[in-house]
């Protein structure tokens, strides 16, 4: 018998078989069957044609489609065969029975699309369930085959194949899907063009046209292929006569089934059967297959599709941590709060802009916020004016240092003459010291803009170092204001995280994101810019590497890739961060979203020893990434809309704060944690000491 019969595994509508295939003869099965060549590759015969399937690479068999697979050569291959249960999917889509699917195995590196990365995705994810067996792993293979179900009626439905176009129209779609599946149920009776066309609503004429240009065949050319494929079973699983098959099919004589049959096969079916049609003992003596253990090492191959995966989960992807909670490797500095930018001096007058510098100084703390363009027309200095009026100036400084920020200043030459910028600075150097005092202006910060020419900037240093024994910054400052839509991203969370605690110098954040003539925008929401806010007051996950930073205690316990551990009294905190060697760049945006993925993110898995704990301590849960308190994430949710309503807005601002968790630790010997991190994020653990009541 060719017809084979799929046995499922228990509780699943999926049967998974490795092998190695010298020669799998002619056969079919009422099942869809999809080969994933792991090594080497193989030649794959479905009705009329063959296809050479390389390393790779995917070929789909549709159900009762009769086809060979085989090796010409002896080269060792390795090839998934996945058959799935066509009444499982009949669950989701009910005309499963009628529908085709169709990859390209012609082509070269037409398999390098995304669509078919999507397909070896979902089939990866299924091994590596079925390897793994982890909890609810019967579940989670059958969502993924019902993702890569319509997947495949999206993307690898046979008529969007012979018609792009098709694809964006479903009413054409489902005409033409109409029509085929009445030509494959009525195949072997009398179908004339005629009656399609008059159920249809259709004249004959427009029909016939549209047919041969969707299908690539006329009308009655198809009807007669799929007679002719129809009569493979015919011919090699009974001992009916060749005239009886060319009736059986729909053939109104055996000299039209034997011309047409010929046209497809270069055999007649006579030859054919002669050719392929053999008993069972003997089927089974040419059939040469060597089944293989789907195990650790399958996952390996095919590991590249599981980067992201987060349930893909052995021992050496877990990050396992011993903590001593007795050690002291010194003072934990906060040194990456010393300074953000406040942006221009005219921006600090406005409320919002204010609003969002409180709320940093709040809950992060800055020491120093440099400003941009302070001596300029908009702030009512004005170069050939008798009098210089530092009023909004004075506004400025009294909202800053009320937030025990200081004042880093940059100095512009704007439009001003050099003698007049001298004389400027100078009465703004008196003014302001008699405001606050020599002690207070001392602490400030001054550096030089990049427009700032050397003989004037010589000029500028003798006033500052020599005449009032002020510091001023010689490096120049040079204004910021490309876009680079990573700003906007979780990778921002761990990128900050790891700067702060190597010490190492970041970007200068800012405070809130600015529209620019200067700049372009990707959309109103996300612009690129380095605001930790958006232009809505939405916080960005740029804030909360500086807001979970700012929760760390001032001794250092330990640190290393991805984690930080800290003590401020009986309290401790623990800090862990997605660690990859590209936070030390600000990677691509378009290397940011293939780390992503196009559906899930990669989860980072943590098994935390801490030893000489010795108290009870109550725990809070900081979590945040791509899934948790992302305003990027749920913008991308939402279809990346280049404009959002304004509920929309408000709804994005409340989710975006991490995700909070309470526990409690019990005095032990060793305590454990197994947290978690999904995609670019990070985790701060609070442990504060119980203070147990007296009674």
């Amino acid at each position: 018998m060719r017809v084979e019969y799929i046995s499922y595994m228990d509780k699943l509508p999926i049967d998974i078989s490795l092998v190695n295939v010298k020669e799998y003869p002619i056969h079919w099965h009422k099942s869809l069957e999809i080969l994933f060549v792991l090594k080497g590759k193989i030649n794959v015969t479905i009705e009329s044609d063959t296809y050479e399937v390389e390393e790779k690479e995917i070929e789909i068999i549709n159900s009762e489609e009769a086809h060979r697979i085989f090796c010409d050569n002896d080269e060792d291959n390795e090839v998934l065969i996945f058959h799935i249960d066509l009444k499982f999917f009949e669950q989701f889509y009910e005309d499963m029975e009628n529908i085709f699917f169709y990859v390209n195995s012609s082509d070269e590196g037409a398999q390098n699309e995304e669509n078919y990365e999507v397909i070896r995705r979902y089939l990866s994810i299924v091994i590596c369930e079925l390897v793994q067996k982890q909890d609810d792993y019967d579940e989670i293979i059958e969502d993924t085959l019902i993702e890569l179900l319509y997947h495949l009626i999206n993307n690898f439905h046979y008529l969007m194949y012979e018609k792009e176009e098709i694809k964006d129209n479903d009413e054409q779609l489902q005409r033409y899907h109409r029509i085929a599946k009445y030509i494959y149920n009525n195949y072997n009776n009398k179908i004339s063009l005629q009656d399609i066309a008059q159920k249809e609503f259709l004249s004959t004429h427009y029909l016939s046209h549209e047919i041969k240009n969707t299908m690539g065949l006329s009308f009655k050319d198809f009807v007669n292929l799929v007679r002719v494929e129809e009569s493979i079973k015919l011919l090699l699983d009974t001992d009916m006569t060749i005239s009886d098959i060319s009736e059986e099919v729909g053939f109104s004589h055996s000299r039209y089934y034997n011309k047409h049959f010929k046209k497809h096969y270069n055999l007649t079916p006579k030859q054919y059967r002669k050719t392929y049609k053999i008993d069972d003992k003997d089927l089974e003596k040419i059939k040469k297959i060597e089944i293989l253990e789907i195990n650790k090492e399958t996952l390996e191959i095919i590991s590249d599709y599981l980067e992201d995966y987060e349930r893909y989960d052995y021992e050496e992807k877990i990050i396992r941590l011993n903590i001593d909670m007795e050690k002291n490797e010194g003072v934990f500095e906060h040194n990456y709060k010393e300074v953000i930018y406040l942006g221009y001096g005219y921006d600090l007058l406005k409320e919002n802009c204010r609003n969002y510098i409180k709320d940093i100084q709040a809950n992060i703390g800055f020491e120093y916020g440099k400003m941009t363009k302070m001596f300029s027309k908009h702030l009512g200095i004005f170069e050939n004016s008798e009098f210089i009026n530092f009023m909004y100036l004075k506004q400025i400084m009294d909202f800053i240092l009320d937030l025990d920020l200081r004042p880093f200043i940059v100095i512009e030459k704007e439009n001003f003459e050099d003698d007049n910028l001298l004389y400027m600075l100078k009465y703004f150097i008196k003014y302001f010291t008699e405001e606050y005092g020599w002690y207070e202006f001392k602490k400030w910060k001054f550096q030089f803009h990049n427009s700032i020419n050397e003989s004037l900037k010589e000029k500028i240093i003798e006033l500052f170092t020599v005449q009032y024994s002020l510091q001023i910054e010689e490096t120049p400052y040079i204004e910021h204001t490309s876009i680079n839509p990573i700003y906007d991203t979780s990778y921002m969370l761990p990128y900050i995280i790891n700067k702060a605690i190597k010490k190492e110098d970041g970007i200068l954040m800012k405070v809130v994101d600015v529209v620019q003539k200067e700049t372009s925008f990707h959309s109103q929401l996300f612009m690129g810019d380095r605001g930790i806010f958006n232009g809505f007051g939405i916080r960005k996950p740029s804030y909360f590497a500086y807001y979970l930073l700012n929760l760390l205690g001032d001794t250092l316990i330990a640190y290393g890739e991805g984690y930080i551990v800290t003590a401020m009294g009986d309290d401790y905190q623990i800090l862990l961060y997605t660690y990859s060697e590209e936070l030390e760049n600000l990677v691509d945006i378009k290397e940011f979203n293939k780390k992503r993925g196009s559906k899930n993110v990669s989860e980072k898995k943590f098994f935390l020893n801490i030893t000489n704990l010795y108290d009870d301590y109550r725990m809070t849960f900081y979590e945040i990434g791509e899934r948790k308190g992302s305003a990027f994430n749920y913008w991308l949710k939402l279809g990346k809309p280049n404009l959002v309503e304004e509920d929309e807005i408000e709804l994005l601002s409340k989710a975006a704060f991490p995700k909070i968790k309470f526990s409690y630790a019990k005095k032990a010997n060793v305590f454990h944690i197994a947290p978690k991190i999904d995609g670019y994020g990070a985790t701060l653990i609070l442990l504060r000491k119980v203070q147990k009541h007296p009674f």
